[in-house]
């Protein structure tokens, strides 16, 4: 009989990894994710080349970033019952190679000059970045054990700001040396990298677990879990808080505060810049801090973010301003860097990945919905008014985290 953890994971398949294997392995994965987020951010950085080349308004211009945020929401629960069903490992080398397909896609599309065409192919690619993220992240929780589960999840989630951080500065670049549709090829060998670390140390991890596929009921006992949907909607709430201060802060220091843009595009960086610090540590203090447990972690996010948000409009000084968005973005992105290891361990292990997708759908909704709903409070009520309900929604955070379960509780 095969030994295994607490959680299901199988024991063996731990031990019998070193430590700087398991860790490479979490770095390959890494790679991967974050040469797909690059991806799918640099179009924000050449937005005039863009809008010019094809003769589209803003509004399309946004859509070929944000319709991969929305290919997400729909593929994510979808992508999760299919992973549970196969070999996640091997799921993570055929999306690198559907990413080969949407970045020569998208290159040929985007010389044509064909809006509808270059969409598609960032549809594609929004399919493979939600394959890349909920196999990696189920397959990095299977290869640590549970002491260092929320750490490991951790680092492979602070792929995000990472990747964004690079696709939003190599873009102007790329553009300029090679023509702006080459951003859509520029960051594959980065991915290719990541696979040849990943595939290696990632050997025999992935499989399906138990004798059978999970049935369609267990797949209903996620969807149905009352703990689930309690850790979705910290996440939904996370990603709404994350994505309208990043959408609307910089407007709001421009507008009101008077600032330039280009200093106020410095101060705004700052929010999602320090997630990379965030996500890494949320899973060392859940694991360290309060041996394993997730939910003090959660509740102290929305307990500092809540009101940092809300104080932005009260704050006029520069370096209050900076210190305020360094502050509020590691809080947020707390909650952000753990909610993927938490959930995964409120289910059977059967199907964590339906229950990770199930969170990246959810979250993703969040960061589809604020910033369109923020823009509309703000043409009618004002920046005031849209920063104090979005700290309102840090305030339903931190009721819905004092409710929250513990993994095995």
């Amino acid at each position: 009989m095969t030994e295994s953890t607490d959680d299901g994971t199988d024991a063996g398949s731990i031990r019998s990894r070193s430590t700087r294997a398991r860790w490479t392995l979490v770095a390959g994965a890494s790679l991967i994710s974050v040469a797909l987020g690059a991806y799918e951010i640099s179009p924000a950085s050449v937005t005039p080349l863009v809008r010019d080349s094809l003769g589209i308004g803003s509004s399309a211009a946004g859509l070929i970033v944000s319709v991969m945020f929305g290919t997400a929401v729909v593929a994510s629960l979808p992508v999760g019952a299919v992973l549970d069903r196969t070999n996640s490992r091997r799921a993570v080398a055929v999306a690198v190679l559907v990413l080969f397909v949407a970045g020569v896609w998208g290159w040929t599309a985007g010389e044509r000059g064909s809006f509808a065409s270059v969409l598609g192919s960032r549809v594609l690619g929004g399919v493979a970045y939600v394959v890349v993220w909920n196999a990696g992240i189920d397959i990095v929780s299977e290869a640590v054990d549970g002491a260092r589960r929320a750490t490991a999840v951790g680092v492979f989630t602070a792929s995000g700001p990472v990747g964004f951080a690079i696709g939003q500065s190599t873009a102007p670049l790329i553009a300029a040396r090679f023509g702006w549709p080459a951003i859509f090829l520029a960051f594959n060998g980065l991915a290719l990298v990541g696979l040849a670390v990943f595939w290696p140390t990632s050997r025999g991890l992935g499989r399906v677990g138990g004798d059978a596929p999970p049935s369609p009921g267990e797949f209903g006992d996620v969807l149905r879990s009352r703990a689930v949907w309690t850790v979705g909607l910290l996440g939904f709430l996370g990603y709404s808080l994350y994505l309208f201060v990043n959408s609307w802060a910089p407007s709001y220091l421009t507008d009101v505060v008077g600032l330039s843009l280009g200093v106020s595009g410095l101060l705004v960086a700052a929010f999602p810049a320090v997630g990379v610090l965030a996500r890494v540590s949320s899973g060392l203090l859940s694991d360290r801090l309060f041996g394993g447990r997730r939910r003090p972690v959660v509740l102290a996010s929305f307990v500092v973010a809540a009101p940092l948000v809300a104080s932005v409009v009260a704050t006029r000084s520069v370096v209050a301003l900076l210190a305020v968005l360094l502050v509020a973005g590691f809080a947020v992105q707390l909650t952000l860097g753990l909610s993927f290891a938490y959930v995964r361990e409120l289910v059977d292990p059967r199907v964590a990945a339906t229950a990770v997708a199930f969170q990246t759908s959810v979250g993703l909704a969040g960061a589809f919905a604020a910033p369109i709903v923020g823009g509309a409070v703000i043409e009618r009520a004002g920046y005031t008014a849209a920063f104090l309900a979005a700290s309102a929604l840090g305030v339903l955070g931190i009721v819905l985290a004092w409710r929250a379960p513990e993994p095995g509780g």
